[in-house]
C-alpha cells in the first residue's frame, strides 16, 4: 500500500517532478492525437477517388486543428499545475494589456492567418492551379503552380523548380492571374 502511495507523489502537480511528468505526458498525448488527426485527414484525401474534397483545404484544416489540438493541450497543463493556476489568476488584470499588445505584435502573422482562412473557403485557386503573381524581378511577375497553402504562406512552384513562397496577406490582396495549365502539370 506504501509503494502505491509513493508511485502517486510521481504524479504530484504541485511537485517540480510532477509537473515535468505531467507536462510529458501531455506533450506524448499532443504528438499522438496530432499524428491521429494527420493521418485521418490524408486517409480522407486518399479515399477521395471523385476530388469533391479540395485538397489544399483540408491541407489547411489540418494545420489548424494540430495548432488548436496544441493550444488545448498548453491551457490543460496550465489549468492542471496549481503553481501556474495561481499564476495565470495574478496576470487575469493584465490580460486586456497583454491581448492589445499580443495583437498589434503579431498583426501581420493573425493577418496571414485570416487571409489563409478567406483564400481556403473563397478557393480563388486551387493546388495545381498555374498562377502569374507580382513578384520582384526584373519582369515585375513570375509564374507558378499551386502546390500548398500553410496557415501562413501560398507556395508556388515554378517552371524551373524555383520555390515561390508568398505571405496570405500579399496573396489575398494582389492580383493574379489565372494561366493554363502547361504541359508539365499534366494537362
Amino acid at each position: 500500500m506504501g509503494g502505491a502511495a509513493t508511485t502517486f507523489h510521481y504524479f504530484d502537480t504541485r511537485t517540480w517532478l510532477g509537473a515535468v511528468i505531467l507536462a510529458a505526458l501531455l506533450i506524448g498525448a499532443a504528438i499522438l492525437i496530432s499524428w491521429l488527426v494527420q493521418r485521418a485527414f490524408t486517409t480522407l484525401i486518399a479515399h477521395d477517388r471523385s476530388e469533391r474534397i479540395d485538397q489544399i483545404t483540408i491541407s489547411f484544416l489540418s494545420h489548424l486543428a494540430i495548432l488548436i489540438i496544441w493550444l488545448l493541450i498548453g491551457a490543460l497543463y496550465a489549468h492542471l499545475v496549481p503553481a501556474l493556476n495561481r499564476l495565470s489568476t495574478a496576470l487575469l488584470a493584465g490580460v486586456g494589456l497583454m491581448s492589445v499588445i499580443v495583437g498589434f505584435a503579431a498583426q501581420t502573422t493573425l493577418g496571414n492567418l485570416v487571409s489563409g482562412v478567406s483564400l481556403v473557403l473563397y478557393k480563388p485557386f486551387r493546388r495545381g492551379d498555374r498562377l502569374q503573381v507580382v513578384a520582384p524581378n526584373k519582369d515585375q511577375f513570375d509564374v507558378g503552380v499551386v502546390e500548398d497553402i500553410t496557415l501562413g504562406f501560398t507556395i508556388l512552384r515554378t517552371d524551373d523548380g524555383r520555390e515561390i513562397i508568398i505571405a496570405n496577406g500579399t496573396m489575398a490582396q494582389q492580383t493574379m492571374i489565372k494561366l493554363p495549365r502547361s504541359e508539365k502539370d499534366g494537362a
